[in-house]
């Protein structure tokens, strides 16, 4: 592709790191190295930095300081919160509750916790991807010790009503817990008035680095450490500070904050502008997700007749970075699980694609985008017999 235009259309999966970020990440590499957790004059420098980053990422959601604590990444945190939630002793029972659209870091934990005796519900979605709080307040036992809701929606960007579900849990006194791994930084969110008890969310997602991400606890909230080992993060998760990354995650929740409001109305426009185009120009083409209450920068759209896998490549042939709807890419024959949840058949869920807009993108990259499009569905379309026999059958219903 060096010979090609690049265009980066997949920021839920990654993105860049800001300049700012990694020029406050630098100096904690090679001058400033030194273990924060030392009492000696190496460490200070450190232990300042990091005590700095957590409050700033804090304040991004409401949240204080000793709220925060440091983990590898989402991933991680997901499965602090709900494992420890059912197996600590601090466990109220042994049934979690989550949502059927959730991340793979909780819908495979929670796969290997029904295997270990674990009572998993599901909760099925609406057309849009929404949970319905009504549903969870159903689903709840005696038992139930977790409620876990994506903030929003990873693959079609649809924003849940975490609010009056993290007011279900709080009635019903179970611990309400959020992956908030796409929504951190890109659309407001306060632990408070949320009624959130635990949040988890990773860094690279909002200009930061990768391998740093956070779990808020709810103060009052008692969890055993998924990583035992030192005194790290008051204790309940061991390992040596991640100083460059904690830093870095600091700068980039202090720059989301400032400009988040920016961000997103820029990212919105875009976001409408392909999503319009797409549906007016490209036949047979719908929108995943919904309409309105859905991430900025998220368009997930589905295109009839077409495999998402060769489009996929077809667009990263032409020098367009994408993501399927399908997790066909990743060796399975499988359509995305979100996707069948929302009542697509698997045809449809293997036919979408998701573009994912960042504030560095540009119209004309969604125009270029746009155009590419048109061009590689029609030059797919014009090779499946499922499309040619579906022309031939609409010219027969139009001569009758």
């Amino acid at each position: 592709m060096t010979d090609k235009k690049t265009i980066y259309m997949d920021n839920a999966s990654t993105t860049r790191v800001r300049k700012e970020v990694l020029d406050a990440m630098l100096p904690f590499f090679r001058e400033d190295y030194g273990n924060p957790d030392s009492i000696h004059a190496m460490g200070r420098p450190g232990r300042d930095a990091v005590k700095v980053a957590r409050a700033h990422i804090a304040d991004l959601i409401g949240a204080k300081p000793e709220e925060i604590y440091f983990t590898s990444g989402g991933s991680e945190a997901d499965n602090w919160a709900i494992k420890s939630a059912v197996f600590g002793p601090h466990a109220k029972g042994k049934h979690v509750i989550v949502s059927s659209i959730e991340h793979h870091a909780i819908i495979n934990m929670c796969e290997y916790l029904e295997k270990v005796g674990i009572e998993v519900t599901y909760l099925p979605v609406d057309k849009y991807g929404i949970v319905s709080p009504e549903t969870v307040e159903a689903a709840i036992r005696p038992d139930t010790a977790i409620i876990s809701v994506m903030t929003a929606n990873n693959e079609i960007g649809t924003i849940e009503p975490i609010r009056e579900i993290g007011a279900v849990a709080r009635k019903h006194n179970v611990l309400f817990h959020t992956d908030a791994v796409q929504a951190y930084g890109q659309i407001d969110i306060d632990v408070t008035r949320d009624n959130i008890d635990l949040l988890s969310t990773s860094a690279h997602k909002l200009g930061g680095p990768k391998g740093i991400g956070f779990l808020y606890i709810r103060n009052g909230v008692k969890l055993d450490p998924l990583i035992h080992g030192g005194e790290q993060e008051r204790g309940i998760r061991g390992g040596t500070t991640n100083v460059p990354g904690a830093v870095g995650f600091g700068k980039a929740a202090e720059l989301a904050k400032l400009d988040m409001k920016e961000r997103a109305d820029k990212e919105i426009a875009l976001r409408d502008h392909l999503i319009n185009r797409v549906l007016t120009e490209i036949p047979y083409s719908s929108l995943n997700g919904h309409p309105t209450q859905r991430l900025p920068g998220n368009a997930n759209l589905r295109f009839a007749f077409i495999e998402g896998e060769s489009l996929l490549m077809s667009m990263n042939m032409a020098g367009i970075c994408v993501s399927t709807g399908s997790a066909c890419a990743s060796g399975s024959l499988d359509p995305s699980h979100v996707l069948l949840a929302i009542g697509l058949k698997h045809e449809e869920a293997h036919g979408s694609l998701r573009f994912t807009v960042s504030a560095e993108t540009t119209l004309e990259d969604v125009d270029y985008t746009v155009d590419t499009l048109k061009s590689v569905v029609e030059r797919l379309r014009s090779m499946s017999p499922l499309y040619e026999d579906f022309v031939k059958e609409q010219k027969k219903k139009q001569e009758a």
